[in-house]
């Protein structure tokens, strides 16, 4: 299970919502070892492609080297779906390369008549993808 704040729920939406039509991407790290998601991280798509994202391979090694100096780890890697469900295309199984992290996708486009967005999470590790919860809490 996903367990994360109102606060990051919140700002993920709101990048998703602010980069659409193009996919919003970013990571929120925690502490090392712990699974619980603390620091907001939005990432520049450099695909800037509404049924793509690609995070820029400066950017992302500049993020690993801080996490690294800061003894974190990404536990949500995030990314927005504008035209489809949330749920991980092809592309995105073989890009999962953290099989530790929460892979959370959020989709913009009203696919389920429940509204303007969805929000799921998955654990993706070697190519098979398995929905779990997400619990939003106030405070850890």
């Amino acid at each position: 299970m996903l367990t994360l704040t109102q606060a990051l729920y919140d700002q993920i939406v709101a990048h998703a919502r602010a980069d659409h039509p193009d996919e919003a991407c970013g990571v929120v790290a925690g502490p090392a070892g712990t699974d619980r998601p603390e620091r907001f991280i939005p990432m520049l798509n450099a695909a800037r492609s509404p049924t793509f994202y690609e995070f820029d391979s400066g950017d992302l090694l500049k993020l690993y080297r801080e996490l690294d100096d800061r003894d974190e780890e990404p536990v949500i890697i995030y990314h927005s779906h504008t035209a489809t469900e949330a749920y991980p295309s092809r592309t995105d199984i073989s890009y999962a390369n953290e099989p530790g992290a929460h892979y959370v996708l959020v989709s913009t486009a009203d696919t389920d008549g429940a509204g303007p967005f969805q929000f799921r999470s998955f654990r993706i590790v070697d190519g098979a993808v398995e929905e779990e919860e997400v619990k939003v809490v106030e405070a850890y």
